[in-house]
């Protein structure tokens, strides 16, 4: 600014230099609206997991990646043929003495990313399987055909099997149980290759999933691309299938 303009009265701007705090005050509060509104989404909307073992095959493989749906069961419930992820109710998981040697600096980096679903550190502690009885219903394997009848309906799984070369139908290992309220009995898809319910009958759950344990439906496969798209839960499978209380 000249002498004249300050004598005539005129002023100009100088630009202050703003300090580094405001900077880093802005980034920190940015990361952290959107730590909350990640925690919020994992916690109550979607979660992602990964695939850990073949029990789902071909539906699912080994180290797929997917989206769970926790919102909309709230409301609407789990149905018959729902892909479900669920907490081990005791027993189902071999019990794991080791624990895997990390850096510092991994742990954290998948700490982070795992509070934005792009990680899914406790995958290994949860199991996917399909719901093949929900609460009431009567599931028995199997009739003369080697099927297994839901309410005294036969139901035709081939839609979904994962099959040995060779095999026409999955190996039978019989059951007869009717659900409780409140729970589930599932089935893995790769049906001669999955821990499921019917080897676990002799647990402290029966081999039942408590409604408590599910943690929400499979609907979305996000890795890898090759393989991106909707999860199918075959409800038509069971659509001759009667209500429990229809028997």
């Amino acid at each position: 600014m000249t002498s004249q303009d300050s004598a005539a009265g005129l002023t100009t701007d100088t630009p202050r230099r703003r300090g580094v705090w405001p900077l880093v005050r802005d980034v920190l509060i940015i990361v952290g609206v959107a730590i909350v509104v990640s925690l919020v989404v994992k916690t109550f909307l979607i979660r992602s997991f990964y695939i850990p073992s073949g029990s789902m095959e071909q539906t699912l493989l080994k180290n797929d990646r997917i989206l769970v749906d926790e919102f909309t069961p709230r409301f609407s419930g789990y149905e018959r043929g729902d892909i479900v992820v669920f907490r081990d109710p005791g027993g189902w998981l071999p019990v794991s003495s080791s624990t895997p040697n990390q850096s510092v600096l991994v742990q954290a980096a998948d700490w982070a990313l795992s509070l934005v679903g792009i990680t899914a550190s406790d995958s290994d502690e949860h199991l996917i399987k399909r719901i093949i009885g929900v609460g009431g219903d009567h599931v028995v394997c199997c009739n003369a055909l080697g099927q297994i009848t839901v309410n005294g309906t036969p139901i035709d799984e081939s839609a979904y099997w994962s099959l040995d070369a060779g095999q026409t139908a999955p190996t039978e290992k019989a059951f007869d149980v009717v659900v409780p309220e409140g729970s589930l009995w599932v089935l893995g898809d790769n049906r001669d290759h999955s821990r499921d319910s019917r080897y676990n009958m002799d647990q402290p759950s029966g081999g039942f999933v408590p409604l408590d344990n599910v943690v929400g439906r499979a609907f979305l496969i996000t890795w890898p691309l090759t393989r991106f798209g909707l999860l199918d839960s075959h409800h038509e499978v069971f659509d001759g299938v009667p209500d429990s209380d229809a028997q």
